[in-house]
């Protein structure tokens, strides 16, 4: 910059108009990074929106039941304004007519599953609707991420999307385990959970075996595969209390959740 630039001592009413412009420059990094940059960018996001479709749904069950309330709440919180966010992100990005649409039909199901997670405190009542409505958005963010991978067309592409849905998986079977603590009418969930096992269980492996993972990829799926047996033990608890078995399926959920996103920023950064 000019050295004159720095000799610039304004009065008070123009220093405030520069520190604000001053704010708006640095920000503008920060803004650009928040938004889709690149198609392996909109998988991850729109899978991430999959994730927090069963998220919101365990924090909500969590909340109902009193199980680890403050930080349940957190989650739920912060998982509404994320899927918010990341949504308009997402509408913004849609590149082709397909992506538009499916986007419009998300925003749609969100609006009313987003009513019932705020419209009242947890209930043991409105809990069905939260869990229907859970997948409803969760199938159709699962049919943004496979267009968003359609386009991609790439290994890491693909790999964006499996370990992104591995997210999801540990948050559904948490969701499920939730529900089922809570005495929710069963129906298939009880399946729905012993096949989510067996999918995380498949796509593991896929990702360990794949052939473009990095040093730090390996290292970090090393550290989810850790977890994944931290949750599964969660997941099987027999001796405990259900207030503590339950607790133990909100933590080690928690867990496995942050390191899939760390092996998914890993895929995510392949070209």
């Amino acid at each position: 910059m000019p050295k004159e630039f720095y000799m610039i001592q304004p009065h008070s009413g123009l220093r405030a108009a520069f520190v604000a412009l001053l704010m708006v420059l640095f920000m503008q990094p920060l803004l650009a990074t928040a938004q889709v940059t690149d198609i392996n960018s909109a998988i991850n996001k729109a899978g991430r929106e999959r994730m927090l479709s069963q998220r919101m749904a365990k924090a909500y069950f969590q909340l109902g039941q009193g199980i680890d309330t403050a930080r349940s709440q957190r989650v739920l919180d912060a998982s509404i304004a994320l899927f918010d966010r990341q949504l308009v992100e997402l509408k913004n990005y849609a590149p082709n007519a397909q992506t538009r649409e499916t986007s419009l039909k998300l925003e749609k199901a969100w609006i009313a599953y987003k009513d019932v997670l705020v419209g009242a405190a947890p209930s043991r009542e409105r809990a069905p609707e939260v869990l229907k409505l859970s997948d409803e958005v969760l199938g159709l963010a699962h049919q943004l991420t496979g267009q968003f991978e359609a386009l991609s067309g790439t290994q890491a592409g693909r790999l964006v999307n499996i370990s992104g849905r591995q997210r999801m998986l540990s948050q559904r079977m948490a969701k499920l385990h939730q529900a089922l603590n809570w005495n929710l009418p069963a129906g298939t969930m009880r399946e729905d959970l012993a096949a989510a096992r067996k999918e995380f269980a498949a796509a593991m492996a896929e990702l360990e075996a794949a052939p473009i993972n990095t040093d730090k990829l390996k290292s970090d799926l090393k550290l989810a595969s850790q977890q994944w047996f931290f949750f599964q033990n969660a997941l099987d608890e027999k001796g405990q209390d259900t207030l503590t078995r339950a607790t133990n399926v909100a933590t080690t959920s928690e867990r496995i959740l942050e390191m899939m996103e760390a092996v998914v920023r890993g895929y995510e950064a392949l070209h």
